[in-house]
């Protein structure tokens, strides 16, 4: 009898556990951002080299504080593809999985658009986090999204290799 008590005991805490582990995963470390009037969408300008506000409408974001990496956003802009063309394009990014509960940024969508190059991307803000670039994804009819990637020295930086002297000097605390 002691027996089946204690392999019960084990496996619903085996269940909190996993429970609680999926929770702070899916729900528990982001929080939806604050927008910010004219300052949430910003792409890089080819002529200043400097992020600049774009027009957008229907903002909504996630961040959390555990990573760098977990931001995702989605808006729409009235910007069209010539009007675009002023600010720096980016070749290759991936979008990256946002949680199934904010609906309005599909990677798997973005992704195809991006590779059939019906969607085209920009960078957004160069090293907003050390080794971290916002990268934004804009539809022909309006439609983007915004996500933070690792660049070239945050891969090298959170992989263990010498990052080199392209890349700035990482400071204490930078990229947590």
């Amino acid at each position: 009898m002691n027996g089946k008590w204690g392999a019960s005991l084990i496996v619903v805490a085996a269940l909190v556990a996993g429970m609680a582990i999926y929770y702070l995963q899916v729900y528990g470390y982001y929080y939806e951002v604050t927008p910010q009037p004219g300052e949430d969408v910003t792409l890089v300008s080819r002529a200043t080299g400097q992020p600049e506000p774009i027009p957008y409408s229907g903002f909504r974001a996630i961040d959390a504080d555990s990573s760098p990496i977990r931001y995702r956003s989605c808006f729409t802009t009235p910007l069209t593809t010539d009007q675009l063309a002023a600010y720096v394009p980016l070749d290759s990014a991936e979008p990256l999985v946002a949680p199934g509960w904010f609906d309005c940024f599909d990677a798997e969508e973005i992704g195809r658009g991006v590779e059939a190059g019906q969607f085209h991307m920009y960078l957004s803000v160069k090293n907003i986090a050390y080794g971290v670039d916002r990268v934004v994804a804009i539809a022909p009819d309006g439609r983007g999204w915004a996500w933070n990637e690792l660049n070239h020295c945050g891969r090298k930086a959170y992989d263990g290799t010498p990052v080199g002297e392209d890349c700035p000097p990482r400071t204490e605390g930078a990229g947590s």
